[in-house]
């Protein structure tokens, strides 16, 4: 059994390389990745080819079967004219038996080369299919066979190609980003040295740290940062920018994560439980609050809290103390009212759209029970909007929340990026930005998988290749 359970499961890769081979875009990265697999399935591929008749595969119109089509063409096209009732020049009427046979022959020509791309596809799974095959691939071809596994498995699949698309969007960030910058009139030389500094230093501080170099040599520097993970230097201190954002992170961290706790903890009941008791006395003041929250400025409502719970009632501290937990309580409130008004509000909307659906109908005429077709089938299905939110809410507060930083004096990542955009200090704003790119794409990745978890209709089109 465990045999045939091998040789089942190489069957099934070869018949996935096959697949995979006959997208010509494909096709030209596996060569380059395994050249000298593809280099022996080639010669085998030519000695199938001659035994393959070639009537099927590479055998052109003859003359004489030109001759004969041009005839037939000839006949159908007079017969045309004479049921239509007009007349061509002899000329137009050549032209367009050239034209017709012209087509033809790109469509013989077009099915040949798929025809060829088919066999030499089938050759390679042929080799590939064998034990013996796929240790010689493993051996002479790892890069070609690794991508082939990834390819081959479509949740692996999705997570490679997200992970490739979010390094595509990275550096198209750091490359708008950086360009922003390079053409901003703002001098950062001038403005970390002051304007009393001669020009001297001036010249030299550019020298020092590159700015003199051409636009692209600059932006390259910048890209090939993302993948050696240094940014060099700040401008403003000489202070290492991934040194500086490490600091920052964990702050930043604690804050999301509990604002997102009370979001989820609060809000998410509460806006099922008036989705699913809609026009209640508890539905509307739900939404008076929900409207309030989302109407509330979040730097208004931090100077109130300010005003109430430091200034007036002296029970929290005003501004953030690392050796003070405490001094957190606000900012996370604060964070989190927006959050849980909008997660509210959206668990409320999307739990009256799925409690209206014909099967929550089809379940409760069924008679099972109200909380039963609530949990098992009213909830999970309320959850997909409420994720979307949540997500983007994340990752937007783990780039940083600058206004609420600012506020509270929280030297987080958002208070960070603000402070050195102003110079600008490039490597600082950039060491930034790529922080947040990748915080995004990182929590889309994981609401992407979420999705899959909690929606079986989701997960049956990622294995099946049909969402990529």
């Amino acid at each position: 059994m465990q045999g045939s359970a091998k040789s089942t499961w190489l069957a099934d890769l070869a018949y996935d390389f096959k697949l995979i081979l006959q997208e010509r875009t494909w096709l030209v990265i596996l060569i380059i990745l395994g050249p000298i697999f593809h280099l022996f399935a080639f010669i085998k591929y030519l000695g199938v080819k001659k035994d393959v008749k070639r009537q099927e595969m590479t055998e052109d119109y003859s003359q004489e079967e030109l001759n004969k089509l041009r005839a037939e063409i000839e006949e159908e096209e007079q017969a045309k004219e004479d049921y239509l009732a007009f007349t061509r020049s002899q000329e137009d009427r050549q032209k367009r038996v050239d034209q017709i046979i012209q087509n033809m022959v790109k469509r013989r020509s077009s099915q040949q080369s798929r025809q060829s791309l088919t066999l030499y596809a089938e050759v390679c799974q042929d080799i590939l299919s064998s034990p013996w095959g796929f240790i010689f691939a493993l051996v002479l071809a790892l890069p070609m066979t690794l991508v082939l596994l990834v390819l081959s498995s479509p949740t692996l699949s999705f997570i490679v190609r997200r992970i490739l698309l979010m390094l595509l969007v990275i550096v198209g960030v750091v490359f708008i980003v950086f360009t922003l910058l390079y053409l901003s009139p703002s001098d950062p030389a001038v403005n970390i040295l002051g304007e009393q500094a001669t020009d001297a230093e001036i010249a030299n501080f550019r020298q020092v740290y590159g700015l003199e170099d051409p636009y692209l040599v600059q932006l390259f520097r910048a890209i090939a940062g993302v993948f050696t993970f240094d940014f060099g230097n700040t401008l403003q201190g000489n202070i290492s920018v991934m040194a500086d954002i490490v600091s920052r992170f964990p702050v930043t961290l604690t804050m999301t994560f509990f604002a997102l706790l009370l979001a989820i903890i609060i809000a998410l009941p509460a806006g099922i439980y008036a989705g699913v008791n809609p026009n209640t006395k508890f539905d509307y003041i739900f939404m008076f609050f929900a409207l309030i929250g989302i109407s509330m400025p979040t730097f208004w409502l931090g100077l109130l809290f300010i005003l109430a719970f430091p200034v007036e009632l002296g029970w929290l501290p005003a501004t953030y103390n690392p050796i003070d937990n405490l001094s957190l309580i606000m900012p996370i409130i604060v964070l989190s009212v927006t959050l849980m008004a909008e997660v509210s509000r959206m668990a409320r909307s999307s739990t009256l759209e799925s409690i209206n659906e014909d099967y929550i109908m089809t379940a409760q005429s069924k008679g099972l029970p109200r909380l039963r077709v609530i949990l098992r089938h009213v909830v999970p299905n309320a959850l997909i909007p409420v994720i979307t939110i949540v997500g983007l809410q994340f990752s937007a507060m783990l780039g940083g929340s600058a206004v609420t930083e600012q506020v509270f004096s929280v030297p987080g990542i958002g208070s960070y990026i603000v402070d050195k955009q102003f110079l600008p200090d490039v490597p600082a704003v950039l060491g930034g930005v790529v922080y947040i790119a990748v915080a995004l794409s990182i929590v889309n990745l994981l609401v992407d998988l979420l999705y899959s978890f909690i929606d079986p209709r989701i997960r049956t089109k990622i294995q099946n290749g049909q969402i990529k």
